[in-house]
């Protein structure tokens, strides 16, 4: 079956809703994907995929509904990720060994790290999306928003008491320490405003803390987190929100010496 035939499945059984998606599908997603697809449609975990939510250069989101309910999907590209920054992420994580290094081998690790981190996330009661289900290059999770309209990144919409949520955004990082996570990739980018509740999102990157270079991505975090809140109004830098996780997070661990100078 050639890849007009994948796409004339998706189409002939309407999981793909717009015209805009069709095209976005048929120019560039392979036939594999296509078939992910059908097979998460004829498992009924969606019904139909109704428009894209975010492009970029390594995948697309796209909301779905199964049912009365939405869904995001997430489809990694095959060929055009960053295959050098995400094996940044994959190499020295003990959870992921022996991942193949052709694209497809990489692409299909992230997207299963995707999937395990958020669990883990949500494990740990830090507001993430709740991982439905992924194969391959595709991921489906809840879809973040209200009245089915996507929640907008906290970078362009602040949020009301910015104090509030900077001791929230203190309290995952020390719940995440505990769980023996880094972001890796933590920013006003990376979080969103689902109508004042603040939701924590791509966490493809997030490594172990036992990652060689855990500690430097822990501290980037920190710092852009630090800059984003003060330029909102709170009082704090670098050093104070250091201060302010470890004070969140007072039980001894093995990876203290994380969030200790």
């Amino acid at each position: 079956m050639d890849k007009q035939d994948y796409f004339k499945d998706l189409k002939d059984e309407k999981i793909l809703k717009t015209r805009e998606v069709r095209k976005i599908f048929n120019d560039v997603f392979d036939k594999a994907t296509m078939d992910i697809i059908v097979e998460f449609s004829r498992k009924k975990v969606i019904d139909e995929i109704e428009f894209c939510i975010a492009t970029g250069k390594e995948g697309n989101v796209f909301r779905c509904k199964s049912g009365n309910n939405f869904y995001a999907l997430k489809i990694y590209k095959i060929e055009t990720s960053d295959f050098k920054h995400m094996m940044e992420y994959i190499t020295g994580d003990e959870r992921f060994k022996d991942v193949r290094k052709d694209k497809l081998g990489i692409v299909s690790a992230w997207t299963r790290k995707e999937y395990k981190n958020l669990e883990e996330l949500t494990k740990a009661r830090i507001r993430v999306p709740l991982p439905i289900a992924f194969k391959r290059n595709c991921l489906i999770m809840e879809f973040i928003g209200t009245n089915g309209e996507a929640a907008r990144k906290a970078k362009d919409k602040p949020f009301a008491d910015m104090e509030e949520k900077y001791d929230l955004i203190c309290d995952y990082l020390a719940k995440m320490v505990k769980r023996k996570l880094v972001h890796s990739d933590l920013s006003e980018y990376n979080i969103l405003n689902n109508n004042e509740e603040l939701v924590v999102i791509d966490v493809g990157q997030t490594v172990s803390t036992l990652h060689p270079n855990a500690k430097e991505f822990f501290d980037r975090d920190v710092t852009n987190l630090a800059k984003w809140f003060s330029k909102h109004g709170v009082k704090t830098d670098y050093d104070k929100m250091y201060k302010d996780i470890q004070e969140k997070n007072k039980e001894k661990i093995k990876t203290k010496k994380l969030i200790k100078k």
